[in-house]
């Protein structure tokens, strides 16, 4: 079971970590990435988040992907974060499914919110890309290609992430279509 801080805002359900795959846990690996020490890379295709750390060794994180048709990658920098962070759906998801229309004008942070505890928003040359790393509110999607393209993290997770990056950190987002590093 995996219980995360008390000291939340917001009650975050603990996760029964026996109905996620093992290799999708938080876990110091060697680093497969060959990525400059602080960067993140993302893997779509493997669901995996690796954050470099120094000797050779990388904090790697199962995540939830975009399904078929949305999926990002790229190069990006985190150039901005946000606790229990407001969700606003874009105008493409709305026109998608009518339900989330009543968020036009943001849903409040919170347990329900589909962010999560924590969003690390993703920009290009100053652009917000639209795409985020965040926590999810449906542990179940971790491993799976289910969301409209942002990266999804166990809540304890993208908390713990957060902690550790500063605004600034580069991100890489590599095509989905890659072999996939385990």
């Amino acid at each position: 079971m995996l219980v995360p801080d008390s000291q939340e805002p917001f009650p975050i359900a603990p996760v029964d970590l026996s109905r996620i795959d093992q290799r999708y846990w938080r876990q110091t690996v060697p680093d497969p990435t060959g990525a400059p020490v602080g960067t993140i890379v993302v893997d779509p295709g493997a669901k995996f988040l690796w954050l470099v750390a120094e000797n050779g060794q990388a904090i790697r994180c199962g995540i939830g992907v975009g399904r078929q048709g949305f999926g990002w990658s790229g190069s990006a920098k985190i150039l901005r974060k946000a606790e229990w962070p407001t969700w606003t759906p874009p105008a493409d998801m709305m026109a998608r499914d009518p339900d989330t229309q009543q968020w036009a004008d943001g849903m409040p942070g919170g347990p329900d919110n589909p962010l999560g505890a924590r969003a690390l928003y993703l920009y290009q040359n100053g652009v917000d890309t639209l795409y985020r790393l965040h926590g999810t509110s449906g542990p179940w999607s971790i491993g799976r290609a289910v969301s409209s393209g942002c990266i999804r993290l166990l809540n304890a997770d993208v908390i713990d992430l957060y902690r550790r990056v500063p605004v600034g950190t580069e991100v890489v987002v590599r095509p989905s279509a890659e072999n996939a590093v385990t």
